[in-house]
C-alpha cells in the first residue's frame, strides 16, 4: 500500500497539515510533533511526492545556488553548509557556477528559473545592486558578502573591516612597521572592506605606503603573483596580509622560492581560515569565520523569505587564529 502524507500523519499522530509545514520548511513546529513526524517517515519509508506538491502549490523543494567556483576550497564549504541546510528541511540545492562573469552569472539565474527553484542564494555575485534587486523581484533571493535592502531579499556578510583591523594590529603588536596586503579585486565589496580594515588599522601611521597595496584575484596563483611583484619592486616590508586565505597560499610559495623564510623574514596572514591552513608549512594565521555556517544561516534565512518571514541584514563575527606564521620582525 502507497504510503502517503495522510498515512504519516495519523502515525504521528498529527494534523496532515503540520506533515506538509515539516516537508515545506514554511513554518515553526513544535519539536516534539517535528521529532514524531521525522520518526514516523523512516519507519514508513516515507518520500514525497514532490513533482505533485509542485503542481499543487506552485513549488518545487528546489534551492538554486550561485557560486562563483565550485571547486573552491572557500565555497566548497559554503555550499557543504547550504547543502545540510536544506536536507534537514527536505529541500534539494541545484548548483551553477558564474565564474565571475556577469553574462555568466546572468545566464545562471535564467536557467534556475527556468528551473522554477522556490529561492536562489547568491554567494559573493558580480551583478550590480539593481540587477539583483531585478532577480528577487522574480524569486525570494539571499545574497552574502555585500549588504542590499529589498522586500524580497537578505543579505549576509562577515565583519570584513573588524576582521582586517585585527590582523592588522596583530601584527603591529608584534613589532611589525611595514605591512603589505594583497588585496581581492576591489570591484567586489569584501575586497574593498577588507582593504578599508588595513587602511584603518594603520591610520595616519609615516610607515603606510600605497606601494604595499597589491591587487589579485583571491586565488592561489594571484597571490603568488602578487607577492613576486612586491618583491621586484624593492619596497621595504617584514609582514604580508593577504585578503583570503588562497592568495596567503600563493605568497608562501614566492616567499619559498626566493629564499625567505616565514615568520623569520616575513610574517604572513590570510583571512578565511580554511581547513587546510592549519596544515600549511608554517601554519598559517588567519582571521577566522566559518563557512559552512554562512551556508546554513543562508538557506535558512531562504526558506524563512519563502515561508514570508522575512530577516534582517546578518553581520557574522570573525575571530582571529595565531598560528606559526606570524612573529616579530628580524631584529626586534
Amino acid at each position: 500500500m502507497k504510503v502517503t502524507l495522510t498515512t504519516v500523519a495519523k502515525e504521528a499522530r498529527v494534523s496532515p497539515s503540520t506533515v506538509s509545514r515539516i516537508l515545506n520548511g514554511t513554518a515553526a513546529v513544535d519539536p516534539e510533533k517535528r521529532k514524531r513526524v521525522q520518526e514516523a517517515i523512516e519507519r514508513l519509508g516515507f518520500r514525497p511526492d514532490y513533482a505533485a506538491r509542485s503542481l499543487a502549490g506552485g513549488r518545487t523543494s528546489t534551492i538554486g545556488v550561485v557560486t562563483q567556483f565550485i571547486d573552491s576550497p572557500f565555497y566548497g564549504e559554503v555550499l557543504r553548509g547550504i547543502e545540510n541546510a536544506l536536507r534537514a528541511q527536505h529541500h534539494v540545492p541545484l548548483f551553477v557556477s558564474g565564474h565571475w562573469e556577469v553574462s555568466e552569472e546572468r545566464e545562471c539565474i535564467n536557467l534556475l528559473m527556468d528551473r522554477r527553484v522556490d529561492g536562489i542564494i547568491s554567494l559573493n555575485s558580480c551583478l550590480s545592486d539593481a540587477q539583483l534587486l531585478e532577480v528577487a523581484d522574480r524569486v525570494p533571493l539571499v545574497v552574502t558578502g555585500r549588504r542590499l535592502k529589498g522586500p524580497r531579499v537578505v543579505s549576509l556578510d562577515y565583519d570584513n573591516v573588524g576582521g582586517a583591523v585585527t590582523a592588522v594590529e596583530h601584527l603591529i603588536e608584534l613589532g611589525h612597521q611595514h605591512i603589505a596586503f594583497i588585496s581581492g579585486p576591489t570591484s567586489h565589496a569584501d575586497a574593498r572592506e577588507r582593504l578599508g580594515g588595513y587602511m584603518a588599522a594603520l591610520g595616519s601611521r609615516a610607515h603606510r605606503n600605497p606601494h604595499l597595496i597589491m591587487e589579485a584575484d583571491f586565488t592561489e596563483e594571484g597571490g603568488y603573483k602578487a607577492t613576486i611583484e612586491l618583491l621586484a619592486s624593492k619596497v621595504k616590508f617584514s609582514a604580508i596580509l593577504a585578503a583570503n586565505d588562497q592568495m596567503a597560499y600563493g605568497a608562501r610559495l614566492a616567499l619559498h622560492e626566493a629564499g625567505l623564510r616565514v615568520p623569520e623574514d616575513v610574517s604572513l596572514v590570510g583571512f578565511d581560515d580554511l581547513y587546510f591552513s592549519r596544515y600549511t608549512t608554517p601554519p598559517l594565521t588567519s582571521v577566522h569565520h566559518s563557512a559552512q555556517d554562512l551556508g546554513s544561516l543562508a538557506s535558512k534565512a531562504l526558506l524563512k523569505l519563502i515561508a514570508g518571514e522575512p530577516s534582517d541584514h546578518l553581520l557574522l563575527p570573525t575571530s582571529f587564529v595565531q598560528r606559526s606564521s606570524t612573529g616579530a620582525p628580524a631584529g626586534h
